[in-house]
């Protein structure tokens, strides 16, 4: 029988083997880079924002599994959210990882695999990155 740690443990490694909404868009887009010095993750996130909602976006980068499966999880989370759906979800998303989250975490999907973040602090901004990229990027949306 699997436990929950070993299906959120396959659902991080689905994403980062088969990673969606890799790529780049082409221009007009609202392109954002993020960087953890720490370790050496790189997000890159372009996205393309009309009438206040997400119409399309992509990521680049390179990194660990955990934030390259995150930004994974977020290019789907995310597509066709208005922007001000996506700024809440990126609060859910930290308050998850920090372990700051009450309730039903899995109506989140496959985000709740990030949940078990909490217990490896080193690793909190490896999952975080593509939503703090993302929360900058919405910054020129405006």
């Amino acid at each position: 029988m699997t436990t929950l740690n070993e299906l959120y443990q396959e659902i991080i490694l689905d994403h980062y083997r088969h990673p969606r909404g890799r790529g780049e868009l082409e221009p007009p887009k609202i392109t954002q880079e993020g960087f953890n010095p720490s370790c050496g993750d790189e997000i890159i996130l372009d996205l393309r924002v009309q009438d206040g909602r997400i119409q399309e976006i992509r990521f680049r980068g390179r990194g660990c599994s955990i934030s390259q499966a995150s930004a994974s999880m977020l290019t789907e989370a995310v597509q066709g959210k208005t922007v001000e759906q996506a700024r809440a979800l990126i609060q859910q998303v930290l308050a998850l990882v920090k372990g700051e989250t009450e309730g039903d975490i899995e109506a989140l999907g496959d985000i709740a695999a990030l949940a078990g973040v909490r217990y490896f602090p080193v690793r909190v901004k490896c999952a975080t990155l593509g939503w703090h990229t993302l929360d900058e990027a919405l910054k020129h949306a405006e």
